[in-house]
Formats: structure tokens, C-alpha cells, sequence
């Protein structure tokens, strides 16, 4: 078979393909990312890619001009490579992680952290992994006892430590380490979850290692994964570090990756980028704290369930077929090593557990790390992310859920939606009288598209200023060239192309406005639908958490304002931020918290939505701006009119 080169820029990779592969797929074993949100149906136009030498078969689109293709750009994911070919990915089509990790510029919203002072205050702040330093006597002809019988008899006169076991490894190494040092010793003891059960020795270092006690969280979110490194001492982040998960470039969502991981070796592949990433991550941080590695003891995880379940190697398909079945709720302790990350020997894995196929661990860290398990309050949790996930209760019940609102507020199905990265439009304005619009970027640099806060404020600001109408159409009859008619539906050009990075004009059309009425429809028909079904309504709410990317930078007033959320007092609204990253935070400084984490999933009653035939009259009433019951958003028409002062 003929084999062809693919240089790939700017990035000046090759590789080496059969005739006939397609270019998309060529571009994920180069490791190279091109945007794509509809799983290579064509529709999206994500992967439009510029053929600077050679040619490839087909890749062409109607959402492609025809001044593009003259131009010589193609879809990635139509693109039958039929020779060697040169081809740039442009910067719209591009990744770009730099502002995961910056302190942004975006109206991020104030978060509450976690007061370390109130878990010591209960008495919770205990490590599962704890360091214990000891004198151990020295061998005599009095005393030749073994050195573990030394060793166990000196816990228990020091410590009170009784229930104790080594693992084979300590074993092994405990004779030299012991007397490196002159029999001074540091014992890594991972402590059960229940009580009366036996501490494991599962480390050994000669001196006292007892001021280094540390412990990484990882969030592996559906499109970024996210690490910190933690002082288990005094509960301070030391480092963090964020970055794309690497399986985004086989699927942008959940049900894209179980399709891709249901074929050949597929599920391997996913798993060993979505490892790499996590490894990457560890790397930078250990390297920005300036820490050995052998100090860590303990990494905790918190991801929804298909990655979770990619992440250890465990077959997803269930997940998406009805009755919709995870492999198992519950994921044993083990070695972090046995999962590929490149940790040492000892170190440890807790996995939060999840609660069906679609409320993963990720929801349970955040239930876990707001503590909303334990309040009287009646909460409304809801985490805004690549899927959206809701939970309502307190401490005496707890009801969840999972919303498939699509991709729309990160971008996807909306023609210039991008992530949150340089250059996406985050915030909007608009002069009431001549509709020009008024931008800030992420960067403060020429725009190359739009990103999730963005859509949800121009979505706003347009409702406001009578540009569109509840029902999500353009008013046409405004003196304005922003309004025009392309490809038979009405849009409005937000930035000219001359303005741009892309050369093209960034527009929001009458198509994206209904993908993300959709999307919010979706949610807060997930909102009302457990409402319900538990006898209660929006006005009995005491208090709405938000958690997740999107939900850190959710402005509340546009968000009622378009009923992405319920019409509340702002003052009930609390935002957490990255909820699964501090759940698994949280776990590794509260054992306690771990041993609350069994219970509490087993109080979660989930709802497959989907299944409960409330659920879609919902959505239909949602399907409008902001619903079509008036009376749930009394203060819409008072928002309006104040907006005309």
C-alpha cells in the first residue's frame, strides 16, 4: 500500500499515513489538535484546515465558502489524504491551554474556599496518608528481636498505634533504611476508611521526613484535567497546574469518546493520553514546588463516570445503552503506578466513587467538598461543564441528575464557539441606539471567536436591547448592517473580518441563538423536572451552588435574564468553581470525608431524565427567552426596562 508524509504546521510535525487515511484521524496519531465538536459528520466546520501543498479528497462543505475553498481550506474530518500533502491548522482550529493557567482577566465571579480551620475546629483534618517519625531501639544481645518487632513494640508505646501491617515492599527495604540513619525513621501509614480496621506501613525513609507530607488532587474533566499539589500538614496548595485533556482530540464529548473507545484498540489509546496528560500535569507542579517525588503519598481523583471508567481502563459502552449501567459505583484504594502515573512505588489512589452513568465522581466531590450533605439548607447544586450535572437536597436527602445540554456554552454547535482561551470574546455591550457592539477578549487581543461566558452575555444583551425577540429572531426591521441575511438565516456580525484573527467576520446567527436556547432549556428543565418530582419548587430553594468552568464566570443577571437560571435573591447564589478539584482536595486532607463519601452516595436517588415524562413539557416551556411561563421571572420585564434608562 502506498504510504504517504503529512507535514503538519505550525507545529513541523510528519507522519507517515496509508493512501486513503483521513486527515483528522491522521492529525490525532501526530498528536497534532484540530477543533472538532460533531464526531466527523461535517457540520460543524471546527476542523477547517488550509492545504498549502498537495491535495486531498473531498473535504468539502457547504459551511465552507467559496472564497475558503478557492483559498484551498478543507474539512480535516472529510479529508481523504491521496498524497504527500502540506497542511496548516489556522488558529481558530487550533489548542491553546495558556489561559488555564493564568490569573484571568474574565469577571470571575467570587468563589468560597475551603476555611482549613473549620475542619480542624471538628476535629476532621486527618490525612488518610499520615507520617510518623520514631527512634527505634538498636538490636542488642538483650534485645535481638526482629527489626519489624522493634519497630510495630515502638509504635505502640509511642503512638498508641496497635492495628498495624507492612506491605511487602517495606519489608523489603526496611533493614538498610533503618540503619541509614542510625536507626531514626519516617513511617508513611495509610490509614483505613473504617474504623478498627489495620493501618498499613506503606513507606519507610531513614531521618525525619514528617515536614513533607504531600498529596496531589486531579480533576480529569471532560475537556481539561486539572492537579494540585497539597501541603497535608497545613492544607495550602503549593502548586497547580492545568491543561487540555489529550482524549479531546477523539471526541469532544462523553458519547464521542465511548463510540471511538467501542472500536479496535481504541479504549487503550484513550486511556494512555488521558494518563499522559495527568503525568504532564504532575510533572509541572512537582517542578514549580521544587519537591521529591517520594514525598507524595496519596493522589485522589474525582472525574465524571465514562472518564473515570476510560481513565482505569474499564470498558464505557454500558454507559450510553439503555438501562445505562456504570461497571461499578465504587473504585478500590490502589498503587498510583498501577495506573501508569509516574509516581513512586508507594504512593496511593482514592477514586471517587459515582452515582450512575451520567452523575460521576466529579458531582460527588463537589456535593462532598461544598458540604451540602451535611446543611439543613435546601440546595440546588449544579455543575455547568462540558455536560451538566444538578443535585437537590440537604442532609436528610439528596436527588440527582444529569442534563445532555450539549456543548452549546463551550462553543460547540455554534459557528464561532470556542474554549475559553486567548482571544475568545468574553464579555459584550451594545449602544442601544446604533447596535454596535463593544468587545473584551481574553487578552486583550484581536478576537478569533466566542466563548462560553461571552454567548451568554451577548445572548442577554441582545434580549435586552430588543435586538432579538424571546423567540430568539433577529429584528429585522432595525437600521443596522449588523443584521443580514446569509445562507438563508439571519445573523448578527459581532466583528468585522478585518478585526479579526481568523480574516473572517465573527458573527452569532439565528442557528447558534437556538442551539443555546436548547442548551439552557435543557438545564433548567433538569432543574424544575427534580423539583418536581420531589414535591417542591424554585421558591423553596435556600440556596443555589454553582460549580464548574463555565459556572465560575456565570454572570447571574444574564443568566436569569435568558433562564439559563432560576430567578432567585443573588445573595443565595454561592460559587465553588472547580467543585471535583476540591472534593478531591478535600479527600486528602479529611479521612473523615472519606468515610462520609460512601454514605452519602448511597443517600443520592438518581433520575434518568430522559425517563421521566415531566421532563420534556419542561423543556418545551424553556424553549423560549427566558420561558414562556412569565410568572417564574417576574423581574425580566423590570431588567428590560431598566436597561432602556
Amino acid at each position: 500500500m502506498n504510504k504517504h508524509t503529512i507535514t503538519f504546521l505550525p507545529y513541523k510535525k510528519q507522519i507517515h499515513v496509508n493512501d486513503g487515511e483521513n486527515l483528522i484521524r491522521a492529525a490525532m496519531e501526530a498528536g497534532v489538535h484540530i477543533n472538532a465538536s460533531c464526531g466527523g459528520e461535517g457540520v460543524c466546520a471546527k476542523c477547517r484546515v488550509l492545504i498549502e501543498e498537495g491535495s486531498v479528497e473531498d473535504g468539502i462543505s457547504e459551511r465552507l465558502s467559496k472564497a475558503d475553498i478557492e483559498q484551498g481550506y478543507r474539512l480535516a474530518c472529510k479529508s481523504i489524504v491521496r498524497s504527500d500533502i502540506v497542511v496548516r491548522i489556522p488558529v481558530e482550529s487550533s489548542i491553546d491551554n495558556s489561559a488555564l493557567n493564568v490569573v484571568s482577566q474574565r469577571k470571575k465571579a467570587i468563589i468560597e474556599e475551603i476555611d482549613i480551620s473549620i475542619l480542624k475546629e471538628a476535629d476532621k483534618f486527618l490525612p488518610p496518608v499520615e507520617k510518623i517519625f520514631v527512634s527505634v531501639p538498636e538490636p542488642s544481645n538483650a534485645n535481638n528481636s526482629s527489626d519489624a518487632t522493634r519497630l510495630i513494640n515502638c509504635l505502640r508505646e509511642q503512638f498508641n498505634e496497635h492495628q498495624l501491617e507492612f506491605e511487602m515492599p517495606v519489608l523489603q527495604k526496611l533493614p538498610d533504611v533503618l540503619r541509614e540513619k542510625e536507626h531514626q525513621i519516617t513511617l508513611t501509614i495509610a490509614r483505613p476508611v473504617r474504623d478498627g480496621h489495620k493501618n498499613n506501613i506503606i513507606d519507610v525513609a531513614a531521618g525525619d521526613r514528617t515536614p513533607h507530607k504531600l498529596a496531589i488532587a486531579v480533576d480529569i474533566g471532560t475537556t481539561t484535567v486539572y492537579g494540585e499539589l497539597l501541603d497535608t500538614h497545613s492544607g495550602d496548595v503549593l502548586a497547580s497546574y492545568g491543561d487540555f485533556n489529550g482524549q479531546i482530540s477523539y471526541g469532544e464529548d462523553v458519547i464521542s469518546r465511548i463510540v471511538f473507545a467501542e472500536k479496535g484498540d481504541n479504549a487503550k489509546t484513550l486511556q494512555k493520553v488521558v494518563v499522559q496528560t495527568i503525568n504532564k500535569i504532575i510533572e509541572k507542579i512537582i517542578h514549580r514546588a521544587k519537591v521529591n517525588i517520594t514525598d507524595i503519598s496519596i493522589v485522589t481523583l474525582a472525574a465524571n463516570t465514562t472518564m473515570t471508567q476510560l481513565f482505569l481502563g474499564i470498558n464505557p459502552r454500558y454507559i450510553r445503552r439503555s438501562p445505562y449501567v456504570p461497571a461499578t459505583m465504587f473504585y478500590p484504594q490502589c498503587k498510583a503506578v498501577d495506573l501508569g502515573l509516574n509516581m513512586d512505588s508507594h504512593t496511593i489512589a482514592l477514586i471517587y466513587p459515582c452515582v450512575s452513568s451520567y452523575v460521576g465522581g466529579d458531582v460527588v466531590a463537589g456535593v462532598m467538598g461544598s458540604g451540602m450533605y451535611q446543611t439543613d439548607e435546601l440546595t440546588l447544586f449544579i455543575d455547568m461543564g462540558t455536560n451538566a450535572e444538578i443535585v437537590i437536597g440537604n442532609k436528610e436527602w439528596l436527588t440527582c441528575a444529569a442534563c445532555s445540554a450539549g456543548p452549546a456554552f463551550e462553543g460547540g454547535g455554534v459557528e464561532h464557539g470556542m474554549r475559553a482561551s486567548k482571544g475568545a470574546i468574553e464579555d459584550f455591550l451594545i449602544d442601544p441606539v446604533t447596535f454596535e457592539p463593544m468587545i473584551l477578549t481574553i487578552g486583550n487581543v484581536r478576537p478569533k471567536g466566542i466563548c462560553g461566558s461571552g454567548l451568554l452575555t451577548m445572548l442577554a444583551v441582545l434580549l435586552e436591547n430588543n435586538i432579538i425577540g424571546q423567540n430568539g429572531k433577529f429584528n429585522t426591521e432595525l437600521k443596522t448592517n449588523r443584521i443580514r441575511k446569509q445562507n438563508d438565516t439571519y445573523e448578527y456580525v459581532i466583528v468585522w473580518a478585518d478585526q479579526t484573527q481568523i480574516e473572517r467576520d465573527i458573527v452569532l446567527t439565528e442557528i447558534d441563538i437556538d442551539n443555546l436556547i436548547r442548551a439552557k432549556a435543557a438545564m433548567y428543565s433538569g432543574y424544575m423536572t427534580l423539583l418536581t418530582s420531589v414535591g417542591l419548587n424554585i421558591a423553596d430553594l435556600d440556596r443555589i451552588i454553582l460549580a464548574g468552568g463555565f459556572g465560575s464566570y456565570v454572570d447571574l443577571d444574564k443568566a436569569m435574564t435568558i433562564g439559563l437560571l432560576p430567578e432567585v435573591d443573588p445573595e443565595k447564589v454561592t460559587y465553588i468553581g472547580n467543585g471535583s478539584l476540591m472534593g478531591a482536595r478535600m479527600n486528602s486532607i479529611s479521612n473523615h470525608l472519606r468515610q462520609d463519601v460512601g454514605e452519602t452516595v448511597a443517600r443520592m436517588t438518581n433520575f434518568e431524565l430522559s425517563e421521566t415524562p415531566s421532563y420534556m413539557d419542561n423543556y418545551m416551556a424553556a424553549l423560549f427567552l427566558p420561558h414562556t411561563d412569565m410568572s417564574l421571572f417576574p423581574k425580566f420585564n423590570v431588567r428590560k426596562e431598566e436597561k432602556k434608562k
